[in-house]
């Protein structure tokens, strides 16, 4: 006995939605349907890098190790949605469900998480093989409330858990596979506005894909308030099944042609990838080739989606930085971007000078204007400034508490400076000396003073030994200006 899967996949962004957050994949080995859900596109980002992250699951025979499988490929797609969370802080929040079914003939792993749901129709028999991880389902299984409140609770959609990027627990599952067994797998679009009994109803239509449109047009009957998306399977006893994957919802092409919207059912149809059809008789073997390129296509389309949406976001995440540092001209300025380069293209621009919005009487700032201790600082640049406001007030702050003072001219002579506490009207050598209040001049330099000398020796003195002697005065009350350095002890003004 060889048991395959016969399947049907639809997928529709319904009556009220923008655009469609749902993924799809189906195939001879997986089932798996993803619904997305952040702001923007981020919903349809996060099902779209999952579902990728599973795809190749359903290239060769899974093994024993059916649950190994399923989690390893869920880490690899939760941990790429960490990454691209990482990359731009604003995708925090975005995030996924995911239910999905790996078949390997007689048993299937069944992974899951969120509130999409997985159906097992047996025997006649139509029942729910998965638990909504929500906290209105939480409150059902407490018996806080029944399950007909919960259809009107104002937070049924409020999930306990989900693929965000985070660590998360799965649900995993082994499950015996029957001849007879149908499956579906659908989001809360279709669970929600339509009844567990017209479900059960809808699912004995024979035929899977006749199965998924009516499903489809049933959801959009109840107003269409989702995203809807499922996945009809059938387990046969047959020689061959079905071998063309379809792929769907956020994660399909785009290449659909639209019909018109005729029925809903042709409306769902327009969002499935096409599938080639086969002939009956046609064996196994030549359809590997076209499978295996189909599956090189489908994992080169998943590289592609992350390398184009961490290029999208990561670009975002570059320009929404602003930084501190020196031009060309060694000119203080505001950059936005991220230092450094890519292939010699640099990854910042400068937005403005010091100055800004200033006016023409600002002065720009010269990375010499700045004490010795910060210049290394800015040439290295001052990150993490959130926005241009926080970079102009760094600016400000190193204009008011790091710049050098004004440079002056050299040392002033006897002539250009009188000393301290000295009257040049007197003549008196104790003109000026400090009282016992003053600590403007050492006592130190008063203890040579030889109080007995006459005024006749000190009019005979030198010019020379005059303006040695003022020079000491001056080193000792602080009056004498060393030479000045730019740069190191002062700025250039003007």
């Amino acid at each position: 006995m060889t048991l395959v899967l016969r399947y049907a996949a639809r997928s529709d962004r319904g009556l009220v939605r923008s655009n469609n957050q749902d993924s799809v994949y189906a195939g001879p080995r997986l089932l798996a349907l993803a619904d997305g859900m952040g702001g923007h596109a981020a919903g349809e980002v996060a099902s779209k890098v999952v579902i990728a992250a599973l795809a190749p699951l359903d290239d060769d025979e899974p093994g024993d190790d059916l649950l190994g499988r399923l989690r390893e490929a869920v880490s690899n797609g939760n941990g790429m949605l960490n990454e691209l969370v990482a990359g731009d802080p604003d995708l925090d929040g975005m995030g996924t469900t995911l239910t999905a079914v790996l078949f390997a003939g007689s048993r299937l792993g069944l992974v899951h998480v969120g509130d999409s749901r997985a159906y097992l129709l047996r025997d006649g028999r139509f029942a729910q093989i998965t638990h909504d991880d929500t906290f209105v389902q939480s409150l059902i299984d407490e018996g806080r409330i029944s399950e007909e409140d919960a259809a009107n609770h104002p937070q049924r959609s409020l999930l306990l858990r989900a693929l965000t990027g985070n660590d998360v627990e799965l649900t995993l599952t082994v499950r015996e596979a029957r001849a007879g067994d149908r499956y579906l797998l659908c989001s809360d679009g279709l669970s929600g506005p339509v009844s567990e009994e017209t479900l059960d109803e809808a699912m004995r239509i024979q035929d899977p894909q006749a199965c998924a449109d009516r499903l489809i047009e049933l959801a959009l009957k109840g107003g269409g308030p989702d995203n809807v998306t499922c996945i009809v399977a059938d387990v046969v006893d047959v020689e061959f099944g079905e071998n063309d994957p379809i792929v769907g919802g956020a994660a399909g092409d785009g290449s659909e042609q639209q019909p018109p919207p005729d029925s809903a059912a042709a409306r769902a149809s327009a969002t499935t990838l096409p599938r080639p059809s086969r002939p009956e008789t046609e064996p196994e073997q030549p359809t590997r080739p076209k499978r295996r390129r189909l599956r090189t296509f489908l994992i080169l389309l998943a590289v592609l989606i992350v390398l184009g949406v961490g290029g999208y976001f990561g670009y975002s995440v570059v320009m929404g930085q602003y930084f501190v540092s020196t031009n060309d001209d060694d000119e203080v300025a505001v950059f936005q971007g991220v230092r450094g380069t890519v292939m010699g293209i640099p990854l910042h621009r400068q937005v403005e000078d010091s100055c800004g919005d200033a006016g023409e009487d600002c002065e720009r700032i010269q990375i010499t204007d700045l004490r010795p201790a910060y210049q290394g600082t800015v040439r290295n640049g001052i990150v993490n400034q959130g926005s241009l406001a926080d970079a102009r007030e760094t600016i400000e702050q190193l204009r008011t508490e790091q710049l050098l003072p004004p440079c002056t001219e050299e040392n002033p002579s006897q002539h250009d400076v009188e000393p301290a506490g000295r009257s040049s009207e007197s003549d008196d050598p104790s003109d000026g000396l400090p009282t016992e209040t003053e600590t403007t001049r050492p006592s130190s330099f008063l203890g040579q003073q030889d109080e007995n000398r006459d005024e006749g020796e000190r009019e005979n003195s030198t010019r020379e030994d005059s303006t040695r002697e003022d020079a000491k005065q001056d080193a000792a009350v602080g009056t004498a200006r060393p030479v000045q350095e730019p740069g190191v002890d002062c700025r250039t003004v003007g």
